[in-house]
């Protein structure tokens, strides 16, 4: 009968654990636990003995802004449902959307700043598939460029002086050649 069935599915839904991620700002994310458990950090951090403890637990992310931890939670959980594609190395493409699926290379389709705090987060939480998203993505960004291009990209200042300059570029001509 319906009504058993839409309960058994409403207390297995209930019985989702979830924990509290906080951010450097203190706001806080309910997040379930096998989502929040892609990260290694997290992972290390909740005790697996509070099972039976109906307290969400609540684990502190000093070094990670509120933007950037909903965007974190955004990708755990779009992994949980369709996991990102192996990414090739060396980058087939600069074009990151023929890497890896639509959902990821949108994703990352942001600006610079948020990109490298994504970075920063993915590798203070210890995600491997985020980090690898968001290293690929800022490696699509060189991909093919100048150096010139590059720090254009970046808004790198070229502190070298034109001799110095030649120097590095003669010290690594094999990069070229590879």
């Amino acid at each position: 009968d319906k009504g058993k069935h839409l309960l058994s599915l409403f207390s297995t839904m209930s019985d989702t654990q979830m924990l509290t991620l906080v951010s450097q700002e203190g706001d806080s994310y309910q997040v379930p636990v096998d989502i929040a458990k892609m990260s290694e950090l997290v992972k290390t951090m909740i005790d697996d003995e509070d099972d039976a403890d109906d307290d969400a637990q609540e684990v502190p992310l000093p070094n990670v802004k509120s933007t950037v931890l909903v965007k974190v939670i955004e990708f755990a959980k779009h992994y949980k449902e369709e996991p990102m594609s192996e990414i090739d190395k060396p980058l087939k493409s600069s074009n990151m959307s023929e890497v890896v699926q639509t959902w990821y290379s949108n994703f990352v389709d942001v600006d610079q700043e948020l990109l490298f705090e994504l970075i920063l987060a993915a590798n203070y939480m210890d995600i491997k598939p985020l980090l690898d998203l968001t290293c690929a993505t800022v490696a699509s960004m060189i991909k093919g460029k100048t150096p010139e291009e590059i720090r254009k990209t970046f808004n790198i200042v070229n502190d070298f002086t034109p001799e110095e300059e030649a120097q590095v570029r003669e010290e690594n001509k094999w990069c070229e050649e590879a």
